[in-house]
């Protein structure tokens, strides 16, 4: 079984506003057993976070209160991103099998969405809920390119890559932004009037935002900030709407405004992040093959209900 690793943790700072923004001098390693870790999604009530581990198709449970790792699903369909809805139900991207899911009380799985107009989706990557129950989902074409990180498959869009909307009354899925090469992460600002989408595979990989109207639309979708290590991933933000971003190097950390900040240095290139902890400010952070996590100064963003 493994135990618990310690590494250092760097935080370097960029601008005199990253100056507040640090935690633990040394960040643990709880879990390094995987092919390439994803999707952390925090569960307060039972503390513990299910991450994805895409390539072994499954989906992992780290328990916070007695650091044990254990499979909670074989076969996820390659589960990518995850996340946790208001009634604390589990909403995931399952890649291989080309759709979102949530699993509900019982343990039962209920599909929310897996094509649009009659077309299938590519593979859903990202997704988040919105406080009126709406989700949104990101959907590029990693998960058909090959059979690494789900199954080998033609896109019915060909290749053309959305962010969807599922609407929370009648389930209707709507395109609500395009013009992505791949379009990755996605996060709200803490008001939720605006979203901020990562396209990776953009030269240089970006963050676009978006205002969100109130009948759930998208306008704007300007460039907010760019990648100056590898490709942007997965981000969220926090009290201060701050963007966390996973990059190649690390977590990039970028002011409301779009400016770089501050880095936190890692030793594998992060895929993914969220905050948990009772007060939202343990970081936990998917990387390479490993879940990593540490207490920092600062706290996860707190979202309408």
């Amino acid at each position: 079984m493994f135990t618990s690793e310690r590494v250092s943790a760097e935080f370097v700072v960029l601008d005199e506003r990253f100056a507040g923004c640090d935690g633990d001098f040394v960040v643990k390693r709880h879990f390094s057993d995987a092919r390439k870790t994803e999707g952390p999604a925090y569960f307060a009530g039972g503390q513990y976070l299910v991450f994805s581990d895409i390539p072994n198709d499954r989906l992992l449970r780290y328990d916070e209160t007695t650091g044990a790792v254990g499979v909670l699903r074989h076969g996820s369909g390659y589960a990518n991103g995850n996340t946790v809805d208001r009634q604390g139900r589990l909403v995931t991207c399952e890649q291989g099998n080309r759709r979102v899911t949530r699993t509900e009380h019982d343990g039962s799985v209920t599909v929310l969405a897996d094509s649009y107009r009659g077309k299938r989706l590519n593979s859903p990557n990202d997704v988040v809920v919105r406080a009126d129950g709406s989700v949104w989902f990101t959907d590029p074409t990693y998960g058909i390119t090959g059979d690494y990180e789900g199954n080998a498959g033609d896109s019915d869009f060909g290749g053309a890559c959305y962010v969807f909307r599922i609407d929370p009354v009648d389930g209707e899925v709507t395109i609500v932004a395009d013009g992505f090469v791949r379009p990755n992460g996605l996060a709200f600002s803490p008001d939720e009037q605006r979203l901020f989408v990562v396209d990776t595979r953009q030269d240089p990989s970006h963050i676009r935002v978006f205002d969100v109207t109130d009948d759930g639309r998208l306008t704007g979708g300007a460039i907010h900030a760019t990648c100056d290590a590898g490709r942007f991933d997965g981000m969220r933000l926090d009290t201060e709407g701050r963007i966390w971003a996973a990059a190649w190097d690390g977590v990039h950390c970028f002011a409301p405004d779009g400016d770089l900040i501050g880095k936190l240095l890692l030793p594998e290139s992060v895929a993914n992040l969220t905050f948990g902890g009772q007060k939202r400010n343990h970081l936990y952070i998917t990387a390479g093959t490993s879940l990593y996590s540490l207490r920092v100064t600062f706290n996860g963003a707190s979202y309408p209900r």
